[in-house]
């Protein structure tokens, strides 16, 4: 990994924590979308543009450490558009600007030629004046963001690329429990998904305790309910089990400790600890984490919280590989008639992988 901190054009250190008082999130995306309904961008009465849904046009840019890009990862494995849409990943530490491409050859996008992602924004927005985020995705021809909405994004993976998904894709937004959906979506989005980051990120005690109480009110709502039900809705894994996944995933590595949720870890909570080992033995999660490149982002980047930058050692996370008993709820992963992914496209392996990756995975989880 490249020692960033050290570059000449080292631009200083992300700022992302509140300086007094309740971590607020910037919620506002470019809300463009990728639609099989125009041939060129098209503006839209709402001022958004549609882009034309055409494969091999189009490079999802993600970062193995982000959990927002995560779920995007994951749900483009799931639904087998590796070959519609190419994956560049970002390095896990950054300065101030941003996401760059640090583990590529010549820290340079091989297919962008890009050293940061912030050129692909400021090639559409010169002057960008918001956050360069991840997941986006960008035109490989103009080299410009398309978007970077990243619920639109994973949404429209299931919904509107259907042309384009391997046969016997996963149907993982039911119309039968949208609304269900919709609703724990909203209630895992505050106070879990972005819970750990009002904790993680507060700047007083008064808003860091808020915040850590609601984090556990829902985790424990969480825990109870999955031993009941073996996914979140329904009797097969959906779009709300992604969103969940990709910060329960975190939740020991870096939001135990690094933002202080240390009330117990995962590990510790009977369901959610098997509800964890089901979905990571899954093609399209666990093959898609790196737990080194979560660790190094969180303890390296977030220096107002950890100046020292030093990433632990642990946890061990191997427990994710032990049997579990999720089947005794009745349910299964998918439907029957599903297809799981294959195996990784070349360039897409792990860089980290653990032991216990490979041993579940084979050696194609890291390239071998």
């Amino acid at each position: 990994m490249a020692t960033q901190d050290t570059a000449t054009d080292w631009a200083g250190d992300a700022r992302n924590a509140s300086p007094d008082g309740e971590f607020v999130r910037d919620t506002t995306y470019i809300e463009d979308r990728i639609s099989p309904s125009v041939s060129e961008p098209t503006a839209q009465d709402d001022g958004t543009f549609f882009w034309p849904m055409e494969a091999g046009h189009y490079r999802l840019v993600a970062a193995r450490a982000c959990p927002w890009a995560h779920r995007a990862v994951i749900t483009r494995r799931l639904m087998g558009l590796e070959d519609t849409l190419s994956l560049g990943l970002a390095s896990p530490t950054h300065d101030v600007r941003s996401w760059t491409f640090d583990l590529d050859p010549g820290e340079v996008d091989p297919v962008l030629g890009t050293k940061r992602l912030q050129e692909a924004y400021f090639n559409r927005f010169p002057n960008y004046p918001r956050g360069i985020t991840v997941p986006a995705i960008v035109e490989e021809s103009t080299k410009r963001v398309v978007t970077n909405s990243y619920n639109t994004i994973v949404r429209d993976f299931i919904t509107e690329w259907t042309d384009f998904q391997r046969a016997g894709a996963p149907d993982l937004y039911p119309t039968q429990h949208a609304e269900e959906m919709e609703k724990l979506n909203e209630y895992i989005f505050h106070n879990i998904n972005n819970g750990v980051y009002r904790a993680g990120f507060a700047g007083s005690q008064e808003a860091y305790e808020k915040a850590y109480n609601q984090l556990w009110e829902a985790l424990d709502f969480v825990e109870e309910r999955l031993g009941t039900q073996r996914y979140m809705v329904g009797d097969h894994i959906t779009e709300t089990d992604i969103r969940l996944f990709a910060t329960l995933i975190r939740f020991d590595p870096v939001y135990y400790g690094h933002f202080k949720c240390s009330r117990e870890k995962t590990a510790e909570m009977p369901n959610i600890r098997g509800y964890l080992q089901e979905l990571f033995q899954i093609p399209g999660f666990g093959d898609t984490t790196d737990f080194t490149e979560i660790k190094q982002h969180y303890y390296m980047v977030h220096t107002e919280i950890n100046p020292t930058k030093i990433v632990p050692v642990g946890p061990d996370m191997s427990w994710l590989a032990q049997p579990h008993d999720r089947d005794r709820l009745g349910g299964a992963p998918f439907a029957e008639g599903t297809t799981l992914p294959g195996a990784l496209p070349a360039g897409e392996h792990i860089k980290n992988p653990e032991q216990f990756q490979i041993n579940l995975f084979g050696p194609a989880v890291a390239g071998k």
